[in-house]
């Protein structure tokens, strides 16, 4: 059988960052991880490659699917793997999206690989078959088992079984499971388990949180170095660094020092995650720099840090959000700022 494969400029062996932006195109044999999938595939082959930078994907969505659309409808292939893209966001929204497409405009199986705090798997998951995988290229084989074997049985036409046994991100779907012992007895053996410090295994599973102390308050804010952050993508006209409009890696820091406030045309967001027009009309909306700057005149804040930390948080990943709350932490402790304001959308 016939199995088309899509990746991204990067793992097709195009180039990096600076290919991001190259449109579709086809290949007509596997490349990078194709090439261990066929070792791996036992009911069918990668025959063909649809490459496409991440960017040119993210940025033109409509318009990028439906050429891969097109490529797909030619060469009739009998199931579609996506990736796997690990934690990469514009990857992974790229990866999910064409094969939900192509799983409704061909009816065809469809298999990709995302690590589960990857953006894509709240938009899609309910949809497709997401192998659960490691968070970057690292765990690459072990994900293309994994997928590979869900592909090997999606050929054979056969149902896939609960997530635990397949690898699967669960969809959110409930299904009766029959078992020897009535629900009492496995819980209160649960319990019991619990109570001896035993290993055991929840039936429902319940999502664990980070429990964050607060800091303690500022006693005296007319003595404090304050610093102003934000989440909603407020950079320089012209976005000269390359902030993503989602799934941000990184922030950026914008000096302020000389400024009174934002002004619009000079300053913009680059947020895709709500309507920018009164943002870049007047950044402070987002940003309010010009009332911390009355602040600070009127002696209720010492002084503002001279600095707007800025980033994108739509779609961005818990695990790339306290990275970089860490690193903005230790840069605004290692400069004096006493407290931080950060504003979100």
């Amino acid at each position: 059988m016939k199995i088309l494969h899509y990746l991204n400029q990067f793992f097709g062996q195009q180039g990096g960052e600076e290919k991001t932006s190259m449109p579709p195109m086809y290949i007509d044999k596997p490349v990078g991880p194709g090439m261990l999938f066929n070792t791996l595939l036992n009911e069918g082959k990668i025959v063909g490659t649809v490459l496409c930078g991440d960017n040119y994907y993210a940025e033109n969505m409509e318009k990028a699917r439906e050429e891969i659309l097109e490529l797909v409808r030619k060469m009739s292939p009998d199931l579609l793997i996506t990736g796997p893209a690990f934690n990469a966001g514009r990857y992974g929204m790229a990866c999910a999206d064409l094969a939900q497409a192509v799983k409704k405009e061909f009816g065809i199986p469809v298999v990709t690989g995302l690590y589960e705090e990857n953006p894509a798997i709240e938009i899609y998951k309910r949809e497709l078959p997401i192998v659960k995988t490691g968070n970057s290229a690292a765990s690459m084989r072990e994900a293309a088992v994994k997928m590979a074997a869900v592909s090997d049985k999606l050929l054979r036409g056969e149902e896939l079984g609960i997530p635990e046994e397949e690898g699967l991100i669960p969809m959110g779907k409930r299904v009766n499971v029959f078992k020897k012992e009535k629900a009492a007895v496995r819980a209160v053996s649960m319990l019991i388990s619990k109570i001896k410090g035993e290993a055991y295994e929840s039936e429902i599973p319940i999502p664990v949180y980070d429990m964050i102390t607060p800091a303690s308050p500022i006693k005296d804010l007319s003595s404090a170095t304050i610093a102003l952050l934000t989440s909603g993508g407020i950079v320089p006209k012209g976005n000269p660094d390359h902030l993503p409009a989602a799934t941000a890696k990184f922030y950026k820091k914008y000096d302020i020092k000389d400024l009174s406030l934002l002004e619009g045309g000079k300053f913009e967001s680059v947020h895709a995650g709500y309507d920018p027009v009164y943002a870049n009309e007047n950044p402070n909306r987002v940003a309010p720099l010009d009332l911390l700057r009355i602040k600070e005149r009127k002696g209720e804040i010492k002084s503002l840090y001279p600095y707007l930390v800025t980033t994108t948080g739509n779609s961005t990943s818990v695990a790339d959000a306290t990275r970089m709350g860490e690193e903005i932490a230790k840069e605004l402790l290692s400069a004096g700022v006493d407290g931080a304001i950060m504003t979100s959308t």
